[in-house]
């Protein structure tokens, strides 16, 4: 995921790496039905299987204990709708080939094993998985799968999440529950914590995904930064939406991002060490360190445009 700072004076946001078989004509995505059943087609099936359904296979309630990895029994593609094959919803159409990256969470380059497990941390709320592992080859193998055709270096239009034009003013939680309350409701309920598919302890998840609370993901997913997930609910939400045919306006988007993110969820330790190169910092990271003279709400809610002033001026988090 890229750092905002790179669009904000444009003022645009965006996200840089996203079963169903999408009419889309400028949106392509390998056919898995279409492989045959060799090692490397069930490898590519059982990743799929896992980012499908994490939470039955690698959840906090999954029948072997020993594979435990998440903390929470979201799924992968709770976040990469359509098993990764959505544009701009998150997909990992291409991402494969974008690894070993450079990435200024870590001011390393990074393989697509780190990022995976980046991803088990945060978003799963859990631990890493072991690199040789059998479950993260066939994650890996998946996301080679989707990759399939594309060239290093290739630019992907559709990757990530919406560009949404970013507000001049301050996110507003209540006016996001108000957006909540009218949009989201029915499916991740009044108190945000999701419909579950059956009861608790069977490993089956959920139909709809908890937002915040227990079960939801940690302060240190990317969900949790305001212009990341108002352009993922932008063109993914409600239930239904495409970039194609969105639901919500954009101030909308920001102020319900703001409402979900107001709400209490598992805190990832030693958020103060992320985007150690204090400039690759997003601005709408909230957590220490934070850009010297605005608070930890202002990163959280914005407006954002002041902070990337100051970031202009060279005045970045202290270390």
């Amino acid at each position: 995921m890229k750092t905002i700072r790179r669009t904000l004076l444009g003022l645009v946001v965006g996200m840089a790496i996203t079963e169903g078989a999408l009419a889309q004509a400028d949106w392509k995505t390998p056919d898995i039905d279409k492989l045959p059943n060799d090692k490397y087609g069930q490898m590519v099936r059982q990743g799929k299987l896992l980012m499908d359904q994490t939470y039955k296979y690698l959840g906090p309630e999954a029948k072997d204990p020993a594979r435990r990895y998440a903390g929470n029994n979201l799924a992968c593609v709770s976040c990469h709708v359509d098993s990764g094959m959505r544009k701009f919803g998150n997909p990992w159409v291409g991402t494969y080939v974008g690894f070993p990256q450079y990435r200024g969470r870590e001011d390393a380059v990074s393989t697509i094993e780190e990022r995976i497990n980046g991803c088990m941390e945060r978003s799963m709320n859990g631990r890493k998985l072991p690199l040789e592992g059998d479950d993260m080859k066939a994650m890996v193998t998946y996301l080679h799968f989707l990759s399939t055709g594309r060239a290093v270096g290739d630019k992907l239009d559709g990757g990530g999440v919406l560009r949404i034009k970013v507000l001049e003013r301050a996110a507003d939680p209540a006016l996001g529950k108000q957006v909540y309350m009218g949009y989201c409701v029915a499916c991740h309920g009044e108190n945000g914590q999701g419909l579950r598919r059956g009861a608790v302890g069977d490993g089956e998840g959920y139909q709809f995904p908890p937002l915040w609370g227990a079960d939801s993901y940690n302060n240190g997913a990317g969900m949790a930064r305001g212009m990341l997930a108002a352009g993922f609910i932008k063109g993914n939400m409600p239930s239904g939406t495409t970039h194609a045919n969105t639901v919500l306006t954009d101030e909308q988007a920001f102020d319900v991002a703001a409402y979900i993110n107001s709400q209490p969820r598992p805190a990832k330790a030693n958020l103060e060490a992320d985007f150690p190169a204090r400039k690759n910092k997003p601005l709408d990271a909230a957590f220490p360190p934070y850009t010297p003279g605005f608070s930890a709400e202002q990163h959280k809610y914005g407006p954002w445009q002041p902070i990337q002033q100051a970031r202009d001026k060279g005045i970045y988090p202290p270390k």
